[in-house]
C-alpha cells in the first residue's frame, strides 16, 4: 500500500524545497530592509521598519523549517503495534458516511503537507490537532467523531499501517 520510507523521502524533499523558497524570500526581504530607499523620509514612513519585520519573520520561518528537517532526520518510524492501534508515525485510512476514504499520516512535523504515492494521497496530520488527538489509540473498525462548526462529523478507521 504505502512505503513509509519513500513517503519520508518525499516529505524531506518537500521541506528542502520550502527551505530554499524561504531562504530566497529572506534574502529579498533583507535586501529591501537595508536598501537606501527604505530609509524613512519622515516620522510616518515605515517602509524600512516593515521590511525589517518581514525579514525577521522570514528568518524565523527558515529556522522552523531547519528544525523540522532535523526532527525528520531523527524520526523513528514505528511498526504497527500488536493491537494495531494508531500511534505516532501511523498511516490511517478513514472512511466517512458517504464512503469517501482519506489517508492521514500522524507525524510531529509538517502538518498539512499533502503527499502522493502511486495513486494514493496522504495528508500529514499533527497529534496535537483535534483529529490527531482523537485518533491516537484507536484500531481498525473504531469510530471517531469531531464537532466542526457545530456539526458532528463521523469517520470509521478502516486501516492502520
Amino acid at each position: 500500500m504505502f512505503d513509509k520510507t519513500l513517503l519520508l523521502q518525499q516529505l524531506h524533499e518537500h521541506l528542502q524545497d520550502d527551505l530554499q523558497l524561504a531562504e530566497r524570500a529572506l534574502q529579498a526581504s533583507h535586501e529591501a530592509a537595508t536598501h537606501e530607499q527604505s530609509k524613512a523620509e519622515n516620522k510616518y514612513d515605515t517602509r524600512g521598519l516593515e521590511a525589517a519585520y518581514l525579514a525577521n519573520g522570514q528568518q524565523q520561518r527558515c529556522l522552523e523549517i531547519r528544525q523540522a528537517l532535523q526532527q525528520l532526520h531523527n524520526l523513528q518510524l514505528r511498526p504497527v503495534d500488536q493491537q494495531g492501534r494508531v500511534q505516532l508515525t501511523s498511516l490511517v485510512a478513514l472512511q466517512d458516511a458517504q464512503e469517501q476514504c482519506q489517508w492521514l499520516w500522524l507525524l510531529p512535523i509538517a502538518a498539512g503537507t499533502r503527499l502522493q504515492q502511486n495513486a494514493l494521497r496522504v495528508q500529514v496530520i499533527s497529534p496535537q490537532a483535534p483529529l490527531g488527538q482523537a485518533l491516537l489509540g484507536l484500531q481498525e473498525g473504531d469510530e471517531v467523531s469531531l464537532q466542526r462548526e457545530g456539526t458532528p462529523r463521523y469517520w470509521q478507521v478502516v486501516a492502520v499501517c
